[in-house]
């Protein structure tokens, strides 16, 4: 038989050798969430922002109706038809990888008189977009980006037009009521520069439901205690087309906001 001590040290190899086993597993799991708890601070900006925007507009028809309805809405205009808005913009980001959404509706009703016909127009506009960004750089909120994701856009148009000309022309009706949901790619620039100044150049494109819908903007922005200013320029254009009738929608104009960070 094995004298005690001889089994109590066979024993303490035993476990030497599962700790050396385990050990590295252990290491392996615990660096990357100590490293996260070190490191996984994300910051984070929400901005509700005014966009000033002039809206145009095209919605045709096929034959038999055969109908090409045209509006363009300047900043004036929309202030005076406005039904509703709301914008807001929301992003955090942590050392190389970050998340941004961004949420605008427009409720715009119009009503205009021609020569030889009247319109009613009623446009109700509900823009979502969503993505995961990647910033190889060193400084956060800097540098190229690019970033991809989802970009969401329902739209609510319809023009009821009642010719007033000799022809006897009956009253008819052209809409678009439809969603969309296409995929977003894109990249943006920042450049930080004075201290508290930095200057942000954005273009991307989405496709899928729609036929094509291509996004651009250059916004700077002035950094606070507690946040920072934004303003700049957007212009956003849209190709699409359900259940016979096309449109294009143009939205561009100034946008102002302030981005409160944490």
């Amino acid at each position: 038989m094995r004298s005690r001590i001889a089994y109590e040290e066979e024993m303490a190899v035993l476990a030497m050798k599962c700790y050396a086993r385990i050990t590295p597993v252990a290491v392996a799991l615990l660096i990357p969430c100590g490293a996260a708890g070190a490191q996984g601070r994300w910051d984070w900006i929400v901005a509700p922002y005014v966009w000033a925007v002039d809206i145009s507009t095209d919605l045709e028809t096929p034959p038999p109706a055969s109908a090409v309805v045209s509006r363009r809405l300047s900043f004036g205009d929309v202030v005076d038809k406005l039904d509703g808005a709301f914008q807001m913009h929301a992003e955090g980001q942590g050392e190389h990888f970050g998340l941004f959404a961004d949420f605008t509706y427009l409720g715009l009703s119009q009503d205009a008189t021609r020569r030889i016909f009247q319109a009613d127009s009623d446009l109700d506009t509900r823009l979502f977009e969503a993505a995961a960004v990647w910033s190889p750089g060193g400084q956060r909120f800097t540098g190229t980006e690019v970033f991809a994701g989802l970009r969401y856009l329902d739209l609510d148009i319809a023009s009821t037009i009642t010719p007033t000309g000799p022809l006897g022309v009956p009253q008819f009706r052209v809409e678009l009521d439809e969603s969309f949901n296409d995929f977003m790619f894109g990249a943006r620039y920042t450049w930080a520069f004075g201290g508290r100044w930095g200057l942000t150049l954005r273009a991307d494109g989405s496709w899928g439901d729609t036929d094509g819908t291509w996004n651009t903007s250059i916004v700077a922005n002035y950094k606070m205690k507690s946040g920072a200013w934004y303003f700049g320029y957007r212009y956003l254009d849209v190709d699409a087309q359900a259940r016979s009738v096309s449109t294009d929608l143009v939205i561009k104009g100034p946008a102002i906001g302030y981005g409160f960070a944490f």
